[in-house]
């Protein structure tokens, strides 16, 4: 265990190195952010004009029906659909670097388009999976719960390597799935550690990013606690890309070794050799 969390944090700091050769990276997961903040306000603002939301804020419990478990799979499915378009234009561009290419923001938006049809049967599954745990998750309100909780971490696993294979070897959803798992269990160790790791690396950017606010307030009260909080959700903002973006390029690194054999450039040969197992 202490060797995989070793070779996970190793992963973390190269997929950090490829990151600030392609800064540019951080682009795709704020692209993401921002059209997913502007189909959920295009979905709950008219749920909040029919006054819909009261009536569910005001019920512990409640039966959406039909016509509300279909408005979930719509939500679900554009929501997924931007996810995986943009998570797959970052795939490109980071499996370009890997190769020795120089990637551009063009290059990922091409490659992701190209990949239309496959980014829209996935996201179907997707939201399909998403609505069915939903309805689980109703049937209960503590056993639906834990049920849900526990099939959805393991489709979250399962499905880890569906994007990069997407991408790369434009598979329908189906076989895209049972390819991922595939790839999933050669490498689960150490791709989940080194997303362990970056998750601590986070955790402790986060509370970092804390000290304008606390500094600002004990220098100048209540005027420099707003512009330490001002600094501080900057700060935020910019390691929830940064986040996402390490993450989707460790995953890249572990596919193209996991179903390749080939070594990214920015990475370790021997670490790589040692972390992965083939089977």
């Amino acid at each position: 265990m202490f060797r995989r969390l070793s070779n996970g944090w190793g992963l973390a700091q190269q997929s950090f190195r490829v990151l600030m050769l392609d800064k540019e990276l951080l682009l795709f997961p704020a692209m993401s952010g921002l059209a997913c903040l502007l189909v959920l306000a295009s979905f709950a603002l008219p749920l909040w004009q029919s006054g819909q939301v009261q009536v569910i804020l005001e019920q512990k419990q409640v039966d959406i029906g039909p016509l509300g478990y279909l408005l979930l799979f719509a939500f679900y499915f554009v929501n997924y659909f931007v996810i995986v378009f943009f998570n797959a234009a970052l795939v490109e561009c980071a499996i370009i670097r890997f190769r020795g290419g120089d990637p551009t923001v063009g290059d990922g938006l091409r490659a992701a388009t190209a990949r239309l049809p496959q980014i829209v049967g996935w996201a179907l599954v997707s939201a399909t999976v998403g609505v069915i745990l939903r309805a689980i998750e109703s049937r209960s309100e503590k056993v639906g719960q834990f049920v849900a909780g526990l099939l959805g971490m393991a489709w979250g696993a399962a499905t880890f390597f569906v994007v990069p294979v997407l991408v790369v070897e434009k598979l329908g959803p189906v076989d895209a799935l049972k390819r991922s798992f595939v790839i999933l269990k050669k490498t689960w160790g150490e791709t989940l550690t080194a997303n362990f790791s970056i998750g601590l690396f986070v955790f402790l950017a986060y509370l970092v990013a804390l000290v304008p606010l606390a500094l600002g307030f004990a220098v100048a009260g209540v005027p420099g606690l707003i512009g330490g909080a001002t600094v501080t959700v900057v700060l935020w903002i910019l390691i929830s890309l940064a986040s996402a973006a390490l993450n989707t390029i460790v995953m890249a690194a572990a596919y193209l070794y996991a179903s390749e054999g080939s070594v990214p450039r920015q990475f370790d040969a021997e670490l790589l050799r040692d972390a992965f197992v083939k089977k």
